[in-house]
């Protein structure tokens, strides 16, 4: 008789234990008595079953997070890329429109197949919302095939146009917060122009990237009347280019564009200095970050690249609108990383991050986390966005624009004393 009657007391304290829920908090207070309860006594009316499997719904609800994937370049060749846009998501905010957001972070040593393999980990097993991520163009562009079939948004930290262009029913579901390649030709084709610059010589990588400033710049080059008169390329992995640098050498261009990216965009410009080569130099927005020119010391003084202003936003004029911004993530991530340890590459994780921050609480209203509904809103936000004010520019997407950045996202920069300078 008295284990009937703690029973029936179960079942009145029950409903009571569920009338208190306001909260996230207050439904673990309620689960966490229910489950005590469960504990406490041996039998239960119909009435408490249902309402014990009533918490455990709830409780499934409740624990719901918004998950990311990041793949990066975080080893290998791109991995002066890779680590400072690893290391900005510690900085990425952890609760976004009162979820909480988790960070999975994978390595693709800046392999492309390691980075397939990485993002169907992400959707099969961890279930993302969304994948961040890569670092290079070979693999992001490798990446579509994946976030298209598995319908799920990704965010590219990569160069390429390709990558985002055109968007059909692949693309339909990527975007990415770099400059394009195309955007960048642009400036540095106007600054040859405005320089006396009449032939170029190029040399860039064997790969996406290097093929895809090649192209871009072909294209901008011709309507400002420069001239290539000669065209190489090596390997991201390559130890020399001597014979290219000679080959460039003998045709003897105004300037040379190196159509490469981290550390190994240091080699090329090595070996024209090495044959004695005096023209202007040029490298693309794939080198703008310390290792650059660490490794590449006096060999690459005197280069001029564009860049996004969060390179310099201590430079900026105030009226800038990514002043503020490039200045606040620069605090931050010197804050943690240290001095000067700052990089463009970490702040198109940053853009990344400020672009969400805007769009989940909007794709909240249309699904919860860990659904197709879910990703299919973030998609439809992230492609929404408007006004976003990052560290590299302002953000206006749409369907036919799946980058949204105008030319307020770069600025001309030279390396002046193992540093950047400004162009006015």
């Amino acid at each position: 008789m008295a284990r009937q009657l703690r029973a029936v007391q179960a079942g009145c304290e029950l409903p009571q234990a569920f009338a208190n829920i306001r909260s996230f908090s207050s439904i673990c207070c309620g689960v966490r008595r229910v489950l005590a309860l469960t504990f406490s006594f041996g039998g239960f009316p119909m009435k408490t079953r249902l309402l014990l499997t009533l918490a455990l719904a709830v409780l499934g609800t409740a624990s719901a997070e918004i998950k990311v994937g990041v793949i990066v370049s975080s080893t290998g060749s791109a991995a002066s890329l890779g680590i400072p846009e690893r290391n900005t998501v510690a900085l990425l905010p952890k609760t976004i429109g009162g979820e909480k957001v988790s960070y999975i972070i994978l390595d693709d040593a800046s392999d492309t197949t390691a980075a397939v393999t990485a993002a169907r980990k992400l959707v099969q097993e961890n279930k993302v919302d969304l994948i961040l991520g890569t670092t290079t163009t070979p693999a992001s562009l490798a990446l579509i095939d994946v976030a298209a079939e598995s319908k799920t948004p990704m965010i590219s930290l990569a160069a390429s146009e390709a990558i985002i262009k055109p968007v059909d029913g692949k693309r339909n579901w990527v975007f990415k917060t770099p400059q394009t390649d195309a955007i960048m030709a642009a400036a540095i084709a106007d600054h040859m122009a405005k320089n006396g610059v009449k032939t170029v010589g190029y040399i860039g990588f064997n790969d996406a990237y290097g093929e895809g400033w090649l192209s871009e710049f072909q294209a901008v080059a011709a309507k400002k009347g420069l001239k290539i008169v000669a065209t190489e390329r090596y390997a991201r992995n390559d130890t020399s280019v001597t014979g290219q640098a000679l080959k460039i050498f003998a045709a003897r261009p105004d300037a040379v564009l190196i159509g490469a990216a981290g550390v190994p965009a240091v080699l090329p410009q090595k070996a024209l200095n090495e044959r004695g080569y005096k023209g202007k130099i040029y490298q693309t927005h794939g080198v703008a970050n310390a290792d650059f020119l660490r490794v590449g010391g006096k060999d690459v003084e005197g280069a001029f690249l564009p860049a996004g202003p969060v390179l310099v936003a201590d430079q900026l004029p105030a009226t800038n609108p990514t002043r503020r911004v490039g200045l606040n993530y620069m605090k931050l991530y010197e804050d943690k990383y240290g001095k000067d340890s700052v990089s463009t590459f970490g702040a198109h994780a940053w853009d990344a991050g400020l672009i969400l921050q805007k769009a989940i609480p909007v794709a909240l209203k249309k699904g919860k986390p860990g659904t197709p509904q879910f990703r299919a809103a973030l998609r439809d936000a992230i492609e929404g966005s408007r006004n976003v004010i990052g560290a590299h520019g302002i953000f206006n997407l749409s369907k036919t624009d799946h980058l949204g950045l105008d030319a307020r996202s770069r600025v001309m920069v030279q390396v002046q004393g193992g540093t950047w300078k400004l162009l006015k």
